[in-house]
């Protein structure tokens, strides 16, 4: 038992750095959103902040993981925490709504930076078989996130005003950056180049090998994605659904975020009781097609009960499909490559999801917005049916257990 405290202390280190900067993300958005209305008085000015991010990871992910795989990955991870806290605290002396766009994409640019170099960071240090437990940990720990975190924010809003909510994150990132300062350094014969546009040509061409080589991992990691950009797009037509469509008050819709939220906890509390017991390609397939599941009874609902159902069932099993598909990636990416794999695939991504967002919101405007969720989430359950049927034959289950 000593030992196998021992071994867990610097993952509860991370883990308690991941909570607090997962918390203080939460307070930010909600802070962010409520200055910018009220400076502008326009919800498009709203929305605008949320094609920010997926426009930040484009620019960033084509150069990003060339660097993040040649660089020390703590001392990076601390840089960019301390640098976000910075840019963060900055916001609230902004006068100009354009000025305060400009800096949330540098803050969504070093947010893209950090998301693959951390998930290298994680691979080196977390043991093979302990990265499953650990990323359902860290499920319920953002699931956690998901709830305390608009709760803070609702207390400062009640104390004080957005902009005490905006530093507050900004400490919340300069501790994540503290904590991680403790964690142990996990880099040996870090490769020192000076960087170049044939270095960055290069690198493209090793994910190109890596995919080509690797067509099993990189059709598994696409479907996923695929249904994260699905989520994404019926995700931006989720208030206008409620109001429209389901014709639910200001206060009927929280309540309905809110039980999407206890979803989130039951399944990330479950999801690290048994994950043990399941095996990844089960977490990976009936998971992700439990979430789209959920989307079309959301989908098709007419009233508030049905869509709640809807709500709690895809919340619930997000937690096990993101569970698997990350230790899947941790277990069947090179870490020594992670970091120019992660943000290749990022970019693209990305790159569907302003695609298929904006698609959908237009289309919104020309049809009706029910239709327009049905047919995304119709897409969604294709995917997710794929993803199923791929991770669960016979020929491919092993990969699903590899541990190298």
């Amino acid at each position: 038992m000593k030992k196998r405290l021992e071994s867990w202390k610097y993952p509860s280190i991370l883990l308690l750095g991941i909570g607090v900067s997962n918390v203080g993300d939460w307070v930010y958005l909600i802070a962010l959103n409520l200055i910018v209305l009220d400076m502008t008085g326009s919800p498009l000015a709203v929305a605008a902040l949320y094609i920010l991010k997926p426009l930040a990871t484009i620019c960033t992910n084509v150069w990003s993981g060339s660097f993040i795989d040649r660089l020390n990955k703590r001392n990076l991870m601390i840089y960019l925490d301390i640098f976000r806290a910075i840019m963060i605290a900055i916001l609230p002396s902004l006068a100009s709504v354009w000025a305060i766009y400009a800096l949330v994409f540098f803050i969504n640019m070093a947010s893209a930076i950090f998301e693959p170099t951390s998930m290298s960071y994680i691979t080196k240090l977390i043991p093979i078989a302990d990265r499953i437990r650990f990323n359902a940990l860290r499920s319920l720990i953002d699931s956690g996130a998901f709830l305390i975190g608009p709760a803070i924010a609702g207390v400062l809003f009640i104390i004080g005003n957005p902009v005490v909510a905006i530093y507050i994150n900004a400490i919340a990132l300069f501790l994540s950056g503290n904590i991680t300062f403790f964690m142990p350094n996990v880099e040996t014969g870090i490769k020192q180049e000076k960087m170049s546009l044939a270095i960055l040509r290069e690198d493209w061409r090793v994910v190109s090998r890596f995919s080509s080589q690797h067509i099993y991992v990189m059709i598994s990691y696409f479907l996923f994605s695929g249904m994260m950009v699905m989520a994404t797009a019926i995700d931006s037509l989720e208030a206008a659904f409620a109001k429209e469509v389901l014709h639910l008050s200001d206060g009927s819709y929280g309540f309905l975020v809110s039980i999407a939220g206890a979803g989130i906890v039951v399944g990330a509390v479950i999801n690290t009781a048994f994950v043990k017991k399941i095996s990844l390609n089960l977490l990976i397939g009936a998971g992700s097609l439990s979430v789209s599941l959920g989307y079309i009874i959301y989908a098709f609902s007419g009233s508030f009960f049905v869509a709640a159902i809807g709500f709690f069932i895809l919340s619930f099993a997000l937690a096990f499909a993101n569970t698997g598909f990350n230790t899947f990636y941790q277990n069947n990416i090179p870490v020594e490559v992670m970091g120019r794999i992660g943000s290749v695939y990022g970019f693209m991504e990305a790159i569907l999801i302003v695609m298929v967002t904006s698609l959908m919101g237009i289309t919104a405007q020309l049809f009706s917005i029910q239709t327009v969720v049905i047919v995304g989430t119709l897409i969604m359950f294709g995917v997710t049916t794929a993803l199923c049927i791929f991770s669960n034959t016979n020929l491919k289950v092993k990969k699903y257990k590899l541990v190298k």
